[in-house]
């Protein structure tokens, strides 16, 4: 099927009404509704906009920029989801609202801000993924944070995305540009005595400026910065035989990584129509046993969402939009228990959307945990199936090439 056709259907299915324009503060009523609040402190690589409804464009500055953001969370609303203004300025009493921007000059007003909101020195970075705003990021994160009930200082990476559907390649690029910016975020973050420990979480095309990151990070200094604990990678959209490089390549580290996949994701569908039809790690199968057995020995968790039904018609967002994953995150993810601890003991629900696989938990380092209780039906694969285990047991170092 033609490129056009695909991204016109994409175009469909994602395609929202909600306002632009909503980080312009807004004042809660003395009498209003009590709301909840996420401060976060937000980083990115973006054009300044000039405008205080939108702060940022989708254009690319070699300059990094600090803003402190608050936004306001109403009491009663669906978890998972975001509650965008129908109209601005946004009712906070049933809409997520911003109720304050300020921004951060120095370096020293960072390390003062993130003292003042340690949440015992766990530090939360999320790297959003192609096509987005900056508002989007911000009110994602919130969501994220609020729904999730974690214990961490959040804080937002946010690259030039030019939020339009067509600037696929317009955006990867601008992760590519952005490679060393959170690189230099996540040392600087690292480099704070107050910070014990760093959960990194990135969504789709984010996940591939994450892994560049730390793969640079690695060549740089030899290894990845120790208080990177964690790295949850959500629809990751890569090549998953560049992934491998990459893993192996950011040299040794003790970070965790999960990884959440699924099948039925239409955006990475097109994505991988768009790269030539190769297979993207947040599409695959983990019950593969040309992935199973490698990503285990790799110390690599997969949690397959494919039969767990949200309300994302892409199917490209269920990490955010599911209440049980979200709380896995902010639960257990974030508090160093893996899903393959012995110690963990999982709720109902999310003993379900792991697959009823609970009992096997703890019997192995890593594992593949897949969301079906039934076999997840075979697709017709566009190419064979890629063999990741040389990439991903080979030297990190580039051999030459030898007569």
């Amino acid at each position: 099927m033609h490129k056009a056709l695909f991204l016109g259907i994409l175009l469909t299915l994602s395609s929202c009404g909600h306002p632009l324009g909503v980080m312009q503060p807004v004042t809660l009523a003395a009498n209003a509704q009590k709301t909840s609040q996420v401060e976060m402190l937000v980083a990115t690589n973006r054009q300044p906009s000039g405008d205080p409804e939108t702060l940022f464009n989708g254009e690319r500055s070699p300059k990094p920029y600090l803003t402190e953001v608050a936004v306001s969370i109403p009491q009663e609303r669906k978890q998972g989801a975001v509650q965008w203004p129908r109209q601005l300025p946004p009712n906070p009493a049933s809409e997520f609202a911003v109720m304050k921007v300020k921004q951060v000059e120095t370096l020293s007003e960072a390390t003062a801000w993130f003292r003042q909101h340690m949440a015992g020195g766990h530090a939360l970075v999320f790297v959003h993924g192609y096509n987005n705003r900056y508002q989007d990021s911000v009110f994602r994160l919130a969501q994220i944070v609020h729904d999730s009930r974690m214990q961490a200082t959040p804080i937002l990476f946010t690259w030039p995305s030019r939020a339009q559907l067509m600037a696929y390649e317009y955006d990867k690029e601008s992760a590519n540009y952005s490679r060393t910016a959170l690189e230099q975020s996540l040392q600087v973050l690292a480099s704070n005595p107050d910070v014990k420990d760093i959960t990194i979480l990135a969504h789709s095309m984010g996940t591939w400026l994450t892994m560049e990151a730390l793969r640079q990070m690695g060549i740089r200094n030899g290894r990845v910065n120790p208080k990177i604990a964690n790295v949850i990678l959500a629809s990751p959209d890569i090549d998953i035989q560049v992934f491998a490089k990459q893993f192996v390549e950011m040299g040794p580290h003790t970070a965790k990584f999960t990884i959440f996949v699924s099948q039925d994701d239409k955006a990475l569908a097109v994505s991988s129509l768009l790269t030539g039809k190769v297979q993207r790690l947040g599409a695959v199968n983990p019950a593969e046993e040309v992935y199973r057995s490698k990503f285990e020995k790799a110390g690599i968790t997969v949690v397959d969402l494919t039969k767990l039904d949200t309300s994302d018609r892409l199917n490209h967002g269920k990490f955010a939009e599911s209440p049980q994953i979200v709380q896995l995150i902010g639960e257990r993810l974030m508090k160093g228990q893996t899903l393959t601890d012995s110690n963990v003991t999982l709720g109902d629900g999310v003993a379900a959307v792991i697959g009823g696989t609970a009992r096997t938990i703890g019997a192995v380092a890593a594992t593949t945990i897949s969301a079906p209780l039934n076999a997840v039906e075979k697709r017709q694969q566009a190419s064979p199936l890629p063999d990741i285990a040389q990439t991903l047991t080979e030297a990190p170092d580039s051999k030459p090439l030898i007569d």
